[in-house]
């Protein structure tokens, strides 16, 4: 068995209900991509801005986008989807192009995803809460075994709420009927991450299956690590 550090997770901040066997906990709800799903994409659209933002940048542009928001939220076409981010992104590519390559983004579940969902016990109920779209879902969607890991999916633009929005997390815990204390949420990016502690839900931020086991770890939903954890440098939070 390795030994988790159990107090800290990839934004480097220890969190007080961590680390320790949370019997309040009953639901563990799933971001998908970056947490379970590879990254994909952000080269591409760094590489048709010319690099002129860093990769913490453009999720900033794409998470506060209206365009981006609407669309997965179900408001906008494909189509209307495309020619609207080119314009607000200034991407030197046409509509068709765009879509093309989006279709092959965030598709491929990280090895031993489904494995680690397996080992959440069944005491847990086991849901997914990720901003999509019917590009990325559809894809999503044929995975069966991924499909089937879980008892709820919530996917942004079939629910018409998206994080980090406030309401995207009621929405999880009215459908669930469960407490906001009583969820842990997994999530690579620190804006839903706060937006999830924001109305009480216990939240982590990490990216990809060892600091998911990880944080899993921390807050006693499984019992041991057996995956090389990933090196995190330790932040001074006395200042």
């Amino acid at each position: 068995m390795m030994v988790c550090q159990p107090n800290s997770f990839s934004d480097g901040l220890s969190y007080p209900n961590s680390g320790m066997n949370d019997t309040s906990i009953s639901v563990v709800l799933f971001d998908v991509g970056v947490v379970l799903v590879e990254p994909s994409g952000v080269a591409t659209m760094l590489a048709w801005m010319d690099n002129r933002v860093s990769t913490e940048e453009l999720w900033k542009m794409w998470l506060t986008s209206p365009t981006v928001r609407s669309f997965e939220t179900g408001k906008l076409s494909a189509e209307d989807f495309a020619d609207r981010i080119i314009a607000d992104f200034g991407l030197p590519v046409l509509g068709s192009e765009f879509l093309r390559e989006m279709t092959r983004w965030s598709v491929t579940l990280f090895p031993g995803a489904i494995e680690l969902i397996e080992r959440v016990p069944l005491r847990y109920l086991r849901a997914t809460l990720c901003n999509t779209n019917p590009i990325h879902w559809s894809y999503l969607a044929q995975n069966e075994r991924l499909i089937n890991a879980f008892e709820h999916h919530f996917a942004s633009h079939l629910i018409g709420k998206i994080k980090p929005d406030e309401e995207a997390f009621r929405h999880v815990t009215d459908a669930l009927g469960c407490k906001p204390e009583e969820v842990l949420f997994l999530d690579d990016n620190q804006l839903n991450v706060l937006g999830a502690r924001t109305i009480g839900m216990n939240a982590a931020q990490v990216k990809g299956i060892p600091e998911a086991e990880r944080a899993l770890a921390a807050f006693g939903v499984i019992t041991e690590c057996r995956l090389p954890q990933p090196l995190v440098k330790q932040r001074d939070c006395t200042h």
